[in-house]
């Protein structure tokens, strides 16, 4: 096609960006439809990384962190709890080095990941955005959440239409992964009121997943590396060093894996009351 477009050093033909605004418009939508009736409305911009834990990072946290970002509206029920509904996007990557401790698999990935999620927070702290008196609190959240991710290979190859566990074959009756999956957030922050409109959040929190294929690797090898064609794409990802077996390990099938973003979010504050109601709130 003769049209491309270049985001975040990917090029994306027309369809793929089509898909993009269509997902965003569909946050959107939700957003909207979740706080038309709110009362005290935060419309906010997110920016930071994520990063996860998995096959390829066992347990060491922000380790290879790339960029995310995303947009979260808030509706606050008292000055304690709130409820936040978020889209962010962001990607996560991993390959076999000293921190993931495997140095005879050469595996690697890549993910693009597009995550929205339904919170409720806890304020330590009375809080609200534009009081002087109740103008900072660490809090907690927790919640549910769904994504969509897409795992693929350094040079941009899409890892799951190949099959490198032998999804496609049917080997040891497995099928393709699903392309998207639930999770739990949860994590902490800290809220502070710049403004009477403007409040500031700084956070981290954990997405606990239900897949292992994040990062494409989960169960155990399905070709004999011997037999392996290095001139064919699909299986040489399955397996770079063509030294294994049917059947040895690949990952970690009963470990899934998780996600963490942590960042900065800038909110903008609405009172959505009628002027004809009495604000208790205090100043």
């Amino acid at each position: 096609m003769a049209l491309k477009i270049r985001m975040e050093g990917i090029i994306l033909k027309p369809k793929r960006l089509n898909q993009y605004r269509r997902a965003v418009v569909g946050v959107i939508i939700v957003l909207f439809a979740f706080t038309s009736q709110a009362q005290n409305l935060e419309v906010g911009l997110f920016g930071g990384g994520s990063y996860y834990l998995g096959e390829f990072n066992p347990g060491l946290p922000f380790a290879k962190t790339r960029p995310s970002y995303g947009i979260s509206a808030r509706y606050s029920e008292n000055t304690r709890w709130s409820f936040r509904l978020s889209y962010y996007r962001g990607k996560v990557t991993g390959a076999d080095d000293k921190l993931s401790g495997v140095i005879n698999r050469d595996l690697s990935f890549v993910t693009t990941l597009n995550d929205v999620a339904l919170v409720a927070e806890f304020n330590f702290w009375e809080y609200f955005t534009g009081s002087k008196m109740d103008y900072f609190t660490p809090y907690l959240f927790g919640g549910v959440g769904i994504f969509t991710y897409t795992p693929k290979s350094l040079d941009g190859v899409k890892l799951r239409p190949l099959g490198t566990e032998g999804q496609n074959i049917g080997f040891e009756g497995r099928s393709p992964y699903s392309k998207y999956s639930f999770s739990v957030p949860f994590g902490f922050g800290f809220k502070y009121s710049l403004s009477k409109r403007l409040g500031l959040n700084l956070e981290w929190g954990m997405r606990k997943t239900f897949t292992d294929y994040i990062d494409d690797v989960s169960k155990t090898y399905y070709l004999k590396g011997e037999n392996i064609n290095p001139d064919n794409g699909a299986e040489l990802l399955s397996d770079p060093t063509l030294n294994h077996q049917p059947n040895m390990q690949r990952g970690e099938e009963k470990n899934f894996d998780w996600v963490a973003y942590a960042g900065l979010t800038i909110s903008y504050k609405f009172d959505l009351y009628s002027k004809k109601r009495c604000n208790t709130l205090k100043w």
